[in-house]
């Protein structure tokens, strides 16, 4: 039992999902001071100002606090964003290693290029 245990805490997918779990909380953390010290202050005081609130969560109506829903939104955006600019800029990496293997295979020459460059210097001696 101990040994299937083992196999499983140590499966490749496991141990994968496990660092993507992480590093994603510490992502989330790196978004959410960004929005929270950078764009709040930045872009968002101005309209904070005018609501008369210090604090985007502090904003609401009715008793209902749409400022953290509102947080949230700006945090989903901005995390969307980066992620597609991450996701964009890796398949332009990929593409680039790819067609640099094909124009070597393209560049090599074949067998039938280098008989046929031989035969040609044969023939000018």
């Amino acid at each position: 039992m101990l040994k299937e245990l083992k196999d499983f805490l140590f499966r490749g997918n496991i141990v994968d999902l496990a660092v993507a779990v992480i590093i994603g909380a510490a992502f989330g953390n790196i978004i959410t001071s960004f929005v929270s010290d950078v764009i709040t202050p930045l872009f968002l005081n101005p309209a904070l100002k005018a609501a008369n609130v210090s604090q985007i969560a502090e904003l609401s109506w009715n008793g209902v606090k749409y400022g953290s829903f509102l947080s949230a939104i700006i945090n989903f955006l901005i995390i969307g964003t980066v992620l597609f600019f991450v996701v964009k800029a890796a398949e332009k990496a990929q593409n680039l290693g790819n067609k640099a293997e094909v124009e070597e295979e393209i560049a090599a020459p074949t067998e039938l290029d280098i008989l046929q460059d031989i035969k040609a210097l044969l023939e000018k001696k």
